[in-house]
């Protein structure tokens, strides 16, 4: 039987481990977590997701004080139209976070940084287009561009000196998404390095619609994004994404015809992942009933989250003047609009005692790890170690579980020593 050892994906002038760590965010792809992919020859993720935080709870950095300071005028208002980001700041924060993991890099491997489209951050062009120049001054390998379309993206730093060397990839969920990024970028004469085919079991926000998404699946659409890459020769390769949770499984992906995989969810609870130890035995005891798809998430796009998590039915007040990474060019948010109807619904009601229903806020949840973004196979994890007398689960190493995605065959899942 063949090991995903048995394949290599030829990318960035390496013959590369086709091992690739989903980009976490809010810092749950962490650097660590990331150097030990490149370490062994693979590829990781570190996430550009409220990098100003980050920068903060790593840096020792004050962006999130600065900024809440900057506007604190405007936290009983409404209307946020106001509120921006110092681009200057924001740069910061991104380069302290790059540079801080391009330097401790070890290894063959590759890192690649996670942007996200929809983080439009009450502006959308200008704050992404930092955001993607700062991450390429400060050395990173490659950018992944991740929740949305990201038509425009590649335009806003064509004049960059690394924008032909460094590598670009895109993440999609059909092959008319990709057909759209092609033919929007062609006159830039840039293809992707990279494409990413996200299917339907990926933890996090989906590129499918809510109805939808229970109708599609990974190996099909992957098939189908692999042949259309060959029939247009356009020598890009392909990785599949969202559900693998084998290396057998892994492997036959491989041999039908991508050249990698990126996994995430069993990283999740290892000790290099940046989510609590708490949080971590969330995910190690959650069933298969706890994890649901919804439309809390005020990007638009449904999400897979445990039930558990103490975002669902928070009632917390905005706090888009210290954070408000989802404020839309308007200065608007679907979270800001739901808490304030239902507020102006429940006038008897203590604003610390209001339950929102329809939305979350992810910023400041995310900030807190309190949404347990997940991927469909998180109830899985139990069986992918040792449980203690008390109950608990043994975390962990990173190494362990890229390793056993390398090397195991079938439905195999290689459990570590006890400790």
């Amino acid at each position: 039987m063949q090991r995903v050892d048995d394949f290599r994906l030829p990318l960035g002038g390496k013959q590369l481990v086709p091992i690739m760590i989903g980009g976490m965010g809010v810092d749950i792809s962490t650097k660590d977590l990331a150097l030990v992919a490149a370490r062994l020859g693979g590829l990781g993720h570190i996430s550009d997701a409220m990098l100003p935080t980050v920068s903060d709870r790593r840096y020792a950095t004050k962006f999130v004080k600065t900024k809440l300071k900057r506007f604190k005028h405007n936290v009983a208002s409404m209307d946020k139209t106001g509120v921006r980001f110092d681009l200057d700041e924001l740069a910061e924060a991104t380069r302290n976070h790059v540079n801080s993991t391009m330097e401790a890099k070890q290894g063959d491997g590759l890192i690649l940084v996670n942007c996200m489209e929809k983080l439009t951050m009450n502006g959308a062009r200008e704050t992404l287009k930092t955001r993607l120049d700062a991450a390429l001054d400060a050395g990173i390998d490659g950018i992944t561009l991740s929740a949305g379309l990201h038509l425009g993206s590649l335009a806003l730093v064509q004049e960059h000196s690394r924008f032909r060397d460094a590598l670009f990839g895109i993440i999609v969920s059909s092959v008319r998404a990709l057909q759209l990024f092609l033919r929007k970028n062609k006159n830039l004469r840039r293809l992707p390095d990279y494409v990413i085919v996200e299917g339907p079991l990926a933890g996090g926000h989906l590129g499918f619609g809510l109805e939808e998404w229970p109708q599609y699946d990974l190996r099909t659409i992957t098939n189908e994004v692999v042949q259309f890459v060959r029939e247009n020769e356009l020598n890009i390769p392909v990785l599949a994404a969202g559900g693998i949770f084998s290396g057998g499984e892994a492997a036959s992906f491989l041999a039908e015809g991508a050249s990698g995989v990126q996994v995430a969810t069993r990283f999740t609870v290892t000790h290099e992942c940046g989510l609590p130890e708490d949080v971590k035995q969330q995910y190690f005891s959650a069933t298969e009933e706890q994890i649901v798809v919804n439309t809390l998430s005020p990007t638009g796009y449904p999400m897979r989250m445990l039930t558990t998590g103490p975002a669902i039915g928070s009632g917390i007040r905005p706090n888009c003047e210290a954070y408000g990474y989802l404020l839309d060019s308007n200065g608007r948010c679907a979270y800001v609009d739901a808490w304030e109807r239902t507020r102006q619904q429940n006038p008897d009601i203590k604003e610390k005692h209001l339950v929102v229903t329809d939305k979350t806020c992810l910023c400041t949840h995310m900030r807190n790890f309190d949404c347990w973004t997940c991927g469909a196979h998180t109830w899985r994890l139990k069986d992918t170690t040792h449980q203690r007398e008390d109950g608990s689960y043994q975390m962990l190493d990173a190494e362990h579980v890229f390793n056993d995605y390398r090397y195991s065959v079938g439905d195999q899942i290689a459990l570590p020593e006890r400790n």
